[in-house]
């Protein structure tokens, strides 16, 4: 059996050489199995997906007629990843890429381009409705803040691209891809009431949003919560914050008795517990953001993530008087 191709720079190579790549790759085996958690069927299609979310979802939908080749594994920054060789190897098998989109996962098109695969290729980001401004500067510039799945109206979105492509590359399986996404809608769904209950019973004045990162403007816009400020004031968490700015939300953090800074389980969370201790702030509360939670955690989904999202946030804002359940999550 070849050995594993090394990680490839863009235009390391002519292209006649990475479809030799690609086919040495294929023949090595890349076969039908879920390397992030799933049960694939013998037979089921190989599909990429860049990211924890996306692999959740194309895995409610495609059941076991997909087997999930998930690049980013949880609590992964997606900001600060390097592709491996294996994600090279197992993308020149696939049949469908999906990725996230808004740059926040640009490496894949050298992923993508390296392999040599003939894969479709499908921006889910591109096909939700509801889009915030991006950042008009740095390596992860884009028009659109790529964080779009935290609103569950997107996600629903989403839910038919991945039947779409799904049913594209598989039409044997057509009509359960359909089943699966019916029944998947419902439930995403039935989290977005279960999670705007939840904030109902927050006094409006206490609605007050501090993370680690610009991560939560699409989860504040869906259910009314009023961003103050974030530790890093960016939509990547390659920024820095200067003195000047963490001594600024400092004061703005006093100055709206915000009770909770939320740490992010993929952000190390000194600075948002040094803010919260000079505040009198709680930072104990942590967030889902940029991705999943491992495998038995309370955001192992992402139907739990955004439920563990609301219950930190309700928590936190009410002092604890307050938290989220929704049942059938």
């Amino acid at each position: 059996m070849p050995a594993p191709a090394p990680f490839l720079r863009r235009q390391c190579l002519p292209a006649a050489a990475l479809v030799l790549v690609a086919a040495a790759l294929v023949a090595a085996g890349c076969g039908s199995s879920d390397d992030a958690g799933g049960d694939a069927a013998p037979g089921a299609i190989d599909v990429v997906a860049t990211t924890t979310q996306l692999g959740d979802v194309v895995r409610e939908v495609g059941d076991d007629h997909v087997a999930v080749h998930q690049i980013l594994q949880p609590n992964t920054d997606p900001h600060e990843y390097e592709p491996r060789p294996d994600d090279v190897k197992r993308t020149a098998g696939a049949k469908v890429v999906f990725e996230s989109g808004d740059n926040l996962d640009r490496w894949m098109g050298d992923v993508v381009a390296q392999s040599g695969s003939d894969a479709d290729v499908v921006d889910v980001g591109a096909t939700v409705p509801d889009r915030l401004p991006g950042e008009d500067s740095g390596e992860e510039a884009s028009e659109y803040d790529p964080h779009w799945w935290h609103d569950p109206a997107n996600v629903e979105a989403a839910i038919g691209t991945v039947e779409g492509a799904l049913a594209k590359a598989d039409p044997a399986n057509a009509k359960a891809y359909a089943a699966n996404a019916a029944r998947y809608l419902a439930k995403v769904q039935a989290l977005d009431a279960g999670i705007e209950a939840c904030f109902a019973k927050v006094p409006p004045g206490d609605l007050k949003l501090v993370t680690d990162h610009d991560a939560f403007g699409y989860f504040a816009k869906r259910y009314g919560l009023d961003v103050v400020g974030a530790v890093i004031p960016s939509q990547t968490t390659k920024a820095q914050p200067s003195a000047k700015e963490l001594t600024e939300l400092t004061r703005t953090i006093k100055a709206e008795h915000v009770k909770a800074v939320f740490p992010e389980s993929s952000v190390n969370p000194k600075l948002a517990q040094a803010i919260a201790r000079t505040t009198g702030a709680r930072a104990d509360l942590e967030l889902y953001g940029d991705t999943l939670g491992p495998k038995g955690s309370s955001g192992d989904t992402y139907l739990k993530m955004e439920q563990a999202n609301a219950d930190a946030m309700v928590t936190g804002f009410t002092g604890g008087e307050q938290h989220c359940a929704i049942p059938g999550v």
